[in-house]
């Protein structure tokens, strides 16, 4: 038996008549590098507002994931009725769960439906190459920020006005920063801006919050680190 023989054999079916390994690595690698194409857009239009390193990642990742959806599905009704039975299963409950963490879920559930109807050879195709995407994403820090992301929070006086009064200071220190929220405080004599930053060095932190001060009349400024997503999701 040769090696594309081995290969047909392991597949069973109707896909196994129209597809071969090459045609599989063909719509992974594709589907992969359109995921790619718009990862990168997305990082080159929210480079102002800010973006999220995992919903780049999983931008990439979910591509080649439904192009592996639609090779099992094919023309077949039945099948795809029961795929979408298969992610009625996945319930999000609270607040939403890191996108690599969903991205990972809907690998092994079309991963595990591709060995239940017996394309196991595919699956293992796939599943290598996906996670090979996987380790490279996560080795190169792809769409990862060079700095430490804090949330600051600022106290002004009513009399200042605070509309883009920090931009420069801010922009010194930091790779990027966003205002984020902006509220009143001691019955609207004060307010309270919150920023999130992403400083580009931890010990140039002290100097930062100096200027601050002298801009707001030395009132209250405080610098934290922002609290990690909450991944909460289950299956039912």
């Amino acid at each position: 038996m040769n090696f594309s023989e081995f290969f047909a054999s392991a597949a069973t079916g109707e896909i196994a008549e129209s597809l071969t390994v090459v045609s599989v690595l063909e719509i992974l690698l594709s589907s992969i590098i359109i995921g790619a194409v718009i990862s990168v857009v997305y990082l080159f239009t929210h480079k102002k507002e800010g973006y999220s390193q995992a919903f780049c990642v999983a931008l990439i990742l979910l591509a080649p994931i439904v192009g592996m959806v639609i090779l099992l599905i094919g023309n077949n009704v039945a099948r795809a009725f029961s795929l979408a039975g298969a992610f009625a299963l996945i319930r999000f409950r609270s607040a939403p769960g890191d996108p690599k963490d969903i991205a990972f879920v809907f690998l092994s559930v079309v991963m595990g439906l591709a060995c239940g109807m017996g394309y196991w050879m595919y699956a293992a195709i796939a599943t290598v190459v996906i996670c090979a995407v996987i380790l490279v994403l996560h080795f190169t820090n792809y769409a990862g920020k060079k700095g430490n992301t804090y949330t600051l929070k600022i106290t002004v006086p009513e009399t200042l006005n605070y509309v883009g009064a920090f931009d420069e200071t801010l922009g010194k220190y930091t790779n990027g920063f966003k205002l984020t929220k902006v509220k009143s405080v001691d019955f609207g004599a004060l307010f309270e801006l919150t920023f999130s930053v992403d400083l580009k060095d931890d010990k140039q932190m002290r100097v930062m919050l100096d200027e601050l001060r002298e801009m707001n009349g030395n009132l209250k400024i405080m610098l934290s680190t922002e609290a990690p997503a909450v991944k909460n999701f289950h299956f039912q």
